[in-house]
């Protein structure tokens, strides 16, 4: 089964692989070498476009990260200057208004700064708002009196400006431990957001700036929608964050697959001195759109050049290579089918094909007239292994092959059928007496006898085997082929041919006769025995008799009947 089911596949494989199947493939070697030149060209381009953005980004991502140090670093030197005057002025109305004097103009992202006692009243404010304004539960403002040192915010809406803001105290005790005051400034979010502009505007390009709990600081202009939210409520960017924070540096880069299936390279660096990091996540699947369309667009071409060159080629094999094909296949069919007048036409070819065809027109003309000389020998082949050469007769190949045909016919126009078996008497002893070329030579003119009865009664005789003959008596009653039988008996024993063994003296014969009339219920096979049983019974009888299936007829004594089973 397994060496059947192999044969099967290979068949079907050979059939894929069909004239059409390798020019196709021939095409495709073709231009593949331009294909992937092509291709390669394409995702060069799109790998160079993804590094120039993401060294463009990152740069650009540093550049605002340095901006918001700057912002963080500018109003830490706010809150310090501020704390040496609160120490060195003495009063607080002094201090009050040297703040109010010195407090620089250009630094518009600084909202108010406060000076704020111990008991988180506020006691100065220098856009002359806020006093009185109690801050003492605000978390930033414990830390700062704990902490002795700088202290940020995480996102909160600022009591003295009423926006979001950070917040940034600083304890003057950290300069004169006799006073307990706290400074603090607010940082508005807005001024933050616009050093982030440059990160906006740009498909792909994610940037935000977020605090330690995860909420969002700043972000550009196109995402300022963002502010004070919390990247919880944000998937993809609340993945990114933790891979940030999780890295545990204060800046660097890394990539990764998000949520949504998109390769995101991410920068991310930490504000100092605040729980803050700046965050850009750059979505190469957006980055690289455009190049992705011109790749897509490529490849369509391509593949339009390929489809045409696979159309011109398999056009091209069709009229000069598959047709002509099926011209010299069809005329070759014709020949083998026994027509024996095909002839390929060699003005319907090709010149590349006309060899061929002038080859295979002078081999059929050869096969033609060999074919003929074949027949011929087979005629004389199959009229030799039908003949027995002793005696003339058919032998048991060509008596059996027309048994069949007349068992057929008789079966057909429901007609009866005889047969008699005939066997020489004691032809063993007559061998071994007179030698066996003088048994051929009695074989032989036996032959003569039976053909020339079959002759006359239009009967089919042939050399059973060894010393037994039969006749076969097509349209012929049981009554008529015994007569036959009787007939031949005769004429054998008047060609007397001695035979000092046997109690005749002279060669005899005992014949069997059966007669049937077939039907799909017998078979030839069932004639043969029952001639058999009938020539068995002649035998039993004494020989030199004619038995009919069924009865006993005894030539010694005519009309004497016996039953034969």
């Amino acid at each position: 089964m397994a060496s059947i089911s192999f044969n099967r596949k290979r068949t079907k494989l050979k059939q894929l692989l069909g004239i059409r199947a390798r020019l196709a493939l021939l095409a495709l070697i073709l231009v593949a070498p331009l294909m992937l030149e092509r291709a390669r060209s394409l995702e060069d381009a799109r790998s160079r476009e993804i590094a120039a953005a993401s060294a463009e980004f990152f740069n650009l991502a540093n550049r605002a990260a340095d901006a918001q140090r700057e912002i963080i670093s500018s109003v830490e030197t706010v809150l310090k200057s501020t704390a040496y005057i609160r120490a060195s002025a003495g009063g607080m109305t002094r201090s009050c208004d040297i703040l109010r004097a010195s407090l620089p103009l250009t630094l518009p992202w600084i909202g108010n700064v406060l000076i704020v006692g111990h008991d988180g009243l506020v006691q100065c404010s220098a856009r002359n708002t806020s006093v009185g304004l109690d801050l003492s539960d605000r978390a930033y403002f414990k830390e700062a009196q704990s902490a002795r040192d700088f202290v940020f915010s995480d996102f909160v809406v600022a009591k003295s400006i009423g926006k979001p803001a950070i917040i940034a105290a600083y304890p003057v005790a950290s300069i004169n431990d006799q006073i307990d005051s706290i400074i603090v400034a607010t940082i508005d979010l807005a001024w933050m957001s616009k050093m982030m502009s440059k990160l906006g505007g740009r498909p792909g390009i994610t940037a935000v700036l977020v605090d330690n709990k995860g909420t969002v600081l700043a972000t550009p202009a196109d995402e300022a929608s963002l502010v004070g939210r919390p990247l919880e409520s944000m998937p993809q960017m609340s993945s990114i964050a933790d891979m940030a924070f999780k890295s545990g540096q204060d800046e660097g880069s890394l990539s990764f697959i998000g949520p949504d299936g998109a390769k995101r390279d991410v920068s991310f660096a930490h504000i100092a001195g605040t729980g803050s990091r700046l965050i850009v996540s750059i979505d190469e699947s957006k980055v690289t759109a455009a190049i992705n369309r011109d790749i897509r667009t490529a490849y369509a071409q391509l593949g339009f050049v390929c489809l045409f060159v696979l159309l011109g080629a398999l056009i091209a094999a069709e009229k000069l290579i598959i047709q002509p094909i099926g011209i010299m296949t069809s005329t070759a069919l014709r020949f083998g089918q026994g027509d024996w007048s095909a002839r390929a036409a060699r003005s319907r070819l090709p010149a590349e094909f006309v060899p061929l065809a002038r080859a295979f027109n002078a081999m059929a003309s050869q096969l033609m007239q060999r074919e003929r000389e074949l027949v011929e020998t087979n005629d004389r082949l199959t009229v030799m292994a039908s003949i027995d050469m002793v005696s003339g007769l058919a032998n048991r190949r060509g008596f059996q092959n027309r048994l069949d045909f007349e068992w057929m016919k008789a079966q057909q126009y429901d007609s009866a059928l005889s047969l008699l078996m005939i066997d020489v008497d004691h032809f063993k002893l007559y061998n071994d007496t007179y030698g066996h070329p003088e048994g051929d030579a009695c074989l032989s003119r036996l032959g003569e006898t039976l053909s020339s009865l079959a002759a006359e009664t239009m009967g089919f005789a042939g050399r059973y085997g060894g010393e037994e003959f039969c006749l076969l008596l097509p349209n012929t009653a049981a009554a008529r082929a015994v007569e036959i039988g009787e007939t031949l008996r005769q004429a054998v024993h008047g060609l007397a041919m001695p035979h000092r063994t046997s109690s005749h003296q002279h060669v005899t014969v005992s014949i069997g006769v059966a007669c049937l009339t077939p039907n799909t219920a017998l078979r030839p096979g069932d004639l043969i025995e029952a001639a058999d049983a009938a020539l068995y019974a002649a035998k039993h009888c004494g020989r030199n008799a004619v038995v009919e299936h069924g009865f006993l007829r005894i030539t010694d004594s005519p009309g004497g009947v016996a039953m034969a089973s």
